[in-house]
């Protein structure tokens, strides 16, 4: 190493007396005895420049040849081969010319005898925390990988994983597809194909545990999918004839997979209801509304109902306020809150335990997006955020409707009026407003789509219905 750095300091001297004194031009190249050396940034006008030394053919005997240094000391240099160009870069294409087909490199079978004695187990674990996008990608690779889905230690695994951003089912207005899925994460539409659902017309109401709950237009027949594998299920007749509007919600049974099941709620106006248990599989009615809560409901079917801990609440009027009902006990009860003023089209929502209400006010001609939490001592909504100001400026004057497509802890918006169509996400824990891309599905052209409905749902690969 001491060698080598008297050396460089040598060949910097040389260079620089050569540049000084004009004899640059004097430097000739011999490719049997040249030697290689990068110059630094001397000037800035030689920045990254190679020189080399020429020796007399008797002075480099067997390859080395005597010098003096700047200290009067003699050393031996090794000279080197000739000068070849630093390797480049080459494109997948250049790099794949001449190989045949079914050859390797030896590091590429290096690599697969590496990748042989993976452990299995650890494989799973890293396959589960890919993104779900590029977990479908490396299912085509084989059949082992395919078969991960069904495989119960790798169900364990992405139970472990925490539960990211929900992703987003919605139906579009023209119900040109059976929906369309908006990954926040990587800010993309995707366009599942669920044969099952192709020649009905559904309506995504409810989802727990990565399984999204359809009920056709008719309300009369129920569905469960899981839209990234299509695991289907139709759910058996209801007991009970129930033709009008209903709300639904469902619930899983005790922990965060599907494994122990899952339960179905739907409830009318009148105060009928009906429970569904995936492990029983079929519908029971566990009796009648308490004598306590009002009725006729007048739900709020503009407002999805929302889960916390085996909990469903939903949005009613006159008077305002949530009905709940525990999925365990089986309890009713009624909270009666009174809402905003100058409140419209809102909807509950939920983040980590918490009730949220998210809405329009309007005075005026003015329209905002405005977030509340429910303080549940005083049973008061309390302002916690709004839409920003330059936003809202787009609705000035404008009749504008709002409908939530998603209310678990990251809401989408669809935002809508004769002028405009706007879809928004807000993050209830930072705050954050974001603007989606426009929906155009595949065979709609390349027309935007009005999105009419939607759910959220966490997106889980081992999820059967």
């Amino acid at each position: 190493m001491e060698g080598l750095a008297m050396l460089r300091q040598l060949i910097g001297e040389v260079q620089e007396l050569c540049e000084l004194y004009g004899y640059s031009n004097y430097i000739h190249h011999q490719p049997r005895t040249q030697l290689l050396y990068h110059n630094h940034h001397h000037h800035h006008q030689h920045s990254h420049r190679w020189c080399f030394l020429n020796f007399e053919d008797d002075s480099a005997e067997d390859g080395y040849c005597d010098v003096i240094t700047s200290s009067g000391k003699s050393g031996t240099l090794k000279t080197m081969e000739p000068y070849e160009p630093p390797p480049t870069k080459k494109s997948r294409k250049e790099r794949n010319r001449g190989k045949l087909p079914g050859t390797t490199s030896s590091a590429e079978v290096m690599e697969q005898e590496i990748w042989k004695e993976f452990p299995e187990d650890l494989f799973e674990a890293v396959i589960a925390r890919l993104p779900i996008a590029i977990f479908f990608r490396f299912r085509s690779v084989c059949r082992k990988w395919n078969s991960l889905l069904d495989s119960n230690s790798f169900s364990q695994h992405c139970a472990q994983v925490p539960q990211a951003h929900p992703w987003f089912y919605t139906i579009t207005h023209e119900n040109v597809d059976p929906g369309a899925m908006y990954d926040p994460s990587s800010k993309k539409w995707h366009y599942p194909a669920i044969p099952s659902l192709r020649a009905k017309t559904v309506l995504p109401v409810a989802s727990a545990g990565g399984l999204v709950c359809f009920l056709d237009i008719n309300h009369r027949n129920f569905f469960v999918c899981n839209p990234l594998t299509q695991s289907f299920k139709e759910l058996p007749a209801r007991s009970v004839r129930v033709w009008s509007r209903v709300a639904v919600g469902m619930t899983l049974n005790g922990n965060a997979t599907t494994a122990a099941g899952y339960k179905i709620l739907w409830v009318g106006c009148d105060g009928e209801y009906e429970v569904y248990d995936s492990v029983k599989n079929y519908w029971t009615r566990p009796g009648s509304m308490p004598s306590h809560i009002k009725l006729p409901l007048s739900l709020n079917f503009l407002s999805q109902p929302v889960s916390v801990e085996g909990t469903i609440y939903f949005m009613r009027t006159d008077p305002d306020g949530i009905v709940s009902y525990d999925m365990v006990t089986g309890a009713w009860k009624q909270f009666i809150i009174p809402a905003p003023t100058h409140l419209t089209d809102h909807t509950l929502a939920e983040c980590g335990g918490r009730i949220m209400l998210v809405g329009l006010l309007t005075k005026n001609a003015a329209t905002c997006v405005c977030i509340w939490e429910l303080q549940k001592m005083m049973l008061l909504w309390k302002e916690v955020d709004r839409m920003p100001n330059i936003w809202c400026l787009e609705f000035y004057g404008k009749h504008v409707r709002m409908t939530c497509l998603g209310n678990k802890g990251l809401l989408m918006l669809s935002l809508r009026s004769r002028q405009m169509n706007r879809l928004v996400t807000y993050n209830v824990t930072s705050g954050d407003w974001l603007k989606v891309p426009g929906c155009v599905v595949p065979r709609g052209g390349k027309k935007r789509q009005w999105i009419a409905c939607g759910t959220a749902f966490h997106p889980c690969l081992t999820a059967s219905a």
